[in-house]
């Protein structure tokens, strides 16, 4: 339980790292709760353990009784994690495809705005140019006042040493829009979150079978009850 605890907690940390590069991407904070919950899952996690391993080594079936409990209410907790990763997927196309031209629009190639850095990290890490090509950026504001006939640095190959973002070397651009690239991203990422949630969920459910069982025997064996209680046999 204490190492699904840590890996639960490294995926939500993962999620909202990763979330943080593209969240100029989309307006919808509660895209993030999937990986909330899974954090809290996995802190959960960690203490479930611990009273797992007191319960077991005391012998209390109160304690494991509770254990099974709470192992079924993280079971419900991660299915939840599971139905609403699902829905925020789907959404993820719309928010991307409803944010992305104001995005670009408010881009001014300064390293200090924020939409700007966001602009040029997305363009450099997904290898894409504009939100469809890159002639999109022909119809920005910043190209209309730039008039170098020109697109952000961020769109030439990485390969090319000497690439100035012109137009009128498209070769040397990344011909592939940023908003289909973006959208795969962020879907990849809340896939990591489903499947990550569906593994841990078999896992308790595996772990409160295995709780049952050791409390139907306990509660059935003559011996243990004698032994727990001083009695002896007549």
């Amino acid at each position: 339980n204490k190492a699904a605890a840590g890996i639960l907690c490294y995926v939500g940390a993962y999620v909202f790292i990763t979330y943080d590069d593209y969240d100029h991407f989309f307006e919808d904070v509660y895209t993030l709760i999937p990986a909330v919950v899974i954090i809290a899952v996995g802190t959960l996690l960690f203490i479930i353990g611990l009273i797992g391993c007191c319960a077991t080594i005391r012998e209390s079936r109160c304690g494991l009784a509770t254990f099974v409990i709470i192992l079924l209410l993280v079971f419900i907790t991660e299915v939840v994690v599971v139905v609403l990763g699902y829905i925020y997927r789907a959404k993820v196309e719309d928010e991307v495809d409803r944010s992305i031209q104001k995005v670009y629009n408010g881009y001014n190639g300064t390293n200090p705005d924020a939409a700007s850095r966001a602009i040029d990290y997305v363009q450099r890490q997904l290898r894409c140019c504009g939100i469809h090509n890159y002639s999109d950026w022909e119809n920005t504001v910043w190209f209309k006042q730039t008039k170098n006939n020109s697109v952000p640095l961020s769109c030439c190959k990485a390969a090319l040493s000497n690439c100035t973002g012109s137009l009128t070397r498209p070769m040397d651009l990344y011909s592939e829009g940023c908003e289909a690239l973006v959208v795969k991203k962020l879907q990849e990422i809340m896939m990591y979150v489903i499947w990550a949630a569906l593994a841990f969920a078999a896992i308790q459910l595996l772990g409160m079978l295995c709780a049952c069982i050791v409390l139907c025997r306990r509660s059935r064996d003559p011996a243990y009850e004698l032994l727990i209680t001083g009695g002896t046999y007549a």
